[in-house]
């Protein structure tokens, strides 16, 4: 049975979303919680039946999102210090924090290392599609400054997350540039491309509206463009769900239609919902690290920690070291 490690601290309302996330996500799949954090706060939010199913590790100190990302390595007695340090003992083989995610990342990186022959690892998102799937988006923020091998890693890294977490047979994998055509690009990505030419599943470069309608399985960039694409993403969807509040509450022939279309929307808001996914894996590195969003509910916690069940249930770590070791033998 997969353990997963959880920062129950983390995240901005505190333990109770989190507690509450993961008693449903008890409810619903076999799994062995170890909720890291102050343990009188998290019994007292605990229902009685489910305090022999959850293991707490009691600790007080937190990484608040003031704190800069490299002081976690410093304090080892905070709540992520402790869940990341469960995976790199073996007690655990995932963690999920919905806190601080400069720190989430830095403490992976650095305690749990990195799979053979990654240079860097990659953060993922999810994002919704016309064709019914989700397309996966990386980097989209653990990078800022990236190499071309990098880049060339992060589709191969993405490639195996989407065939083996998302069950897509041979994904396909786009560069995201400025152009579809060949010669499009800045310096980055077009050294990239010469490097990922003739991969299995590489179709070139892509747009960015091929993120959302389902030409492409796997987008690459560097984390710099991707966190603005995902921060510009949640942007627009929050703004065009508001747009259409407005405009059913101003006209009395829209409401008659809203409530027509009231499926359509129920439909529409949970594809744009993070809480839907749950979380953006840190992929590349040994175990399994799944960055939440910081404003995470309960539903949005279960599913991160279903996310990390099965990420560490496909075995997409080993995949994805063979897959770059058949890259570099490509560029040797």
């Amino acid at each position: 049975m997969v353990t997963i490690a959880i920062d129950a601290m983390g995240g901005d309302f505190g333990p109770e979303p989190i507690v509450k996330g993961c008693v449903q996500a008890l409810k619903r799949k076999k799994f062995t919680p170890i909720l890291v954090g102050k343990k009188d706060e998290i019994l007292s939010l605990l229902p009685k039946s489910y305090r022999d199913k959850i293991s707490i590790v009691d600790t007080h100190d937190v990484i608040s999102m003031s704190d800069a990302a490299t002081d976690a390595v410093k304090r080892k007695e905070s709540t992520i210090y402790k869940a990341v340090e469960l995976v790199k003992n073996g007690e655990a083989q995932g963690v999920v924090s919905a806190g601080h995610s400069g720190a989430t990342m830095t403490l992976a990186t650095l305690r749990l290392g990195r799979l053979e022959g990654v240079a860097r690892p990659a953060l993922v998102t999810l994002m919704p599609t016309r064709v019914g799937r989700r397309s996966v988006v990386l980097d989209v923020g653990a990078n800022v400054d990236s190499k071309p091998e990098h880049l060339a890693q992060f589709a191969v890294m993405g490639g195996c997350y989407a065939e083996d977490v998302l069950g897509i047979k041979e994904p396909s994998i786009g560069l995201l540039a400025n152009g579809e055509e060949d010669s499009k690009g800045n310096e980055l990505t077009k050294a990239t491309f010469k490097l990922l030419q003739g991969y299995r599943g590489f179709k070139g470069n892509v747009e960015g509206s091929d993120i959302f309608n389902g030409s492409c399985d796997v987008i690459t960039c560097d984390g710099f463009v991707g966190n603005l694409v995902l921060k510009a993403s949640e942007g627009v969807a929050s703004t065009v769900s508001a747009l259409i509040k407005d405009y059913i509450r101003k006209s009395p022939i829209a409401i008659t239609g809203a409530l027509l279309m009231r499926r359509v929307f129920k439909l529409l808001k949970k594809e744009i919902d993070y809480a839907e996914v749950g979380g953006a894996p840190l992929i590349g590195i040994k175990g399994c690290a799944i960055v939440s969003h910081g404003k995470s509910n309960a539903k949005a916690v279960e599913n991160a920690i279903y996310q990390a069940i099965r990420y560490v249930d496909t075995g997409v770590n080993k995949h994805i070291e063979a897959r770059i070791a058949e890259l570099k033998q490509k560029e040797a």
